[in-house]
């Protein structure tokens, strides 16, 4: 590992840009930032398409590595960066197939499945570019709620985290789509509130918060006559 990594993250002002923010402050890392927002344009220009021909946020520079998808850069950051002091990533094979199964289960079912078909077709989101379709944004709520089941028992137990008493990238996962999912008034089950409130009030949380505001959008320039 570079002990003085070369890191630059692309993306801010979404519920998956924050997630890469919060892991490198949990890490104690040092990046630089380029606060660019989805569908502004500044996806499209010819540098960020070189490095990310799928024009998507956020991306991760590391040196001459890149990689993008937020939970995709949270894993890699987690293996790549965590220490004796600063972990988000299980060693133990039960405990490290455990937190696959939680980050898995949050963005496949959580977020992808619920979320962001919500987004997707709600009027006050993306329904302009993919269709409004409140039956739809309906049917994810209720789907939404009958998956967070899972988080309700493992949370009965009283454990501060998912992994129990050690904070982890999972908890990062689990949090974006809670926040998510309160804006959009879908509700989230009892035992994910006080667990909720428990990590907004982590330093490093609101830091992330702070952290993942996007820049004004990039000016179209006038074509010349």
């Amino acid at each position: 590992m570079n002990a003085t990594p070369d890191l630059t993250l692309w993306g801010a002002g979404t519920s998956r840009t924050i997630r890469a923010h919060w892991a490198m402050h949990e890490l104690g890392l040092s990046y630089k930032v380029k606060p660019i927002g989805p569908r502004t344009g500044e996806t499209k220009t010819a540098e960020y398409t070189r490095l990310n021909p799928r024009q998507k946020i956020p991306l991760l520079q590391d040196g001459d590595f890149c990689i993008g998808e937020s939970a995709a850069i949270v894993a890699y950051l987690s293996r790549m960066y965590s220490t004796p002091e600063r972990s988000l990533i299980p060693e133990a094979t039960r405990d490290h197939a455990a937190w696959l199964e939680w980050c898995f289960f949050v963005v496949a079912e959580l977020d992808s499945t619920s979320l962001y078909v919500m987004r997707r077709h709600r009027a006050d989101a993306l329904g302009h570019i993919y269709g409004v379709a409140p039956e739809v944004v309906a049917q994810a709520a209720e789907y939404f709620r009958s998956q967070l089941r899972h988080v309700e028992v493992a949370l009965a137990d009283g454990r501060p985290f998912l992994m129990g008493e050690r904070f982890s990238s999972a908890d990062i996962l689990l949090t974006t789509c809670l926040d998510w999912a309160i804006a959009y008034g879908v509700g989230i089950c009892e035992n994910a509130m006080p667990y909720l409130e428990r990590i907004q009030r982590r330093e490093t949380y609101q830091r992330a918060v702070a952290a993942n505001v996007a820049a004004a959008p990039i000016a179209a320039v006038p074509a010349k006559l």
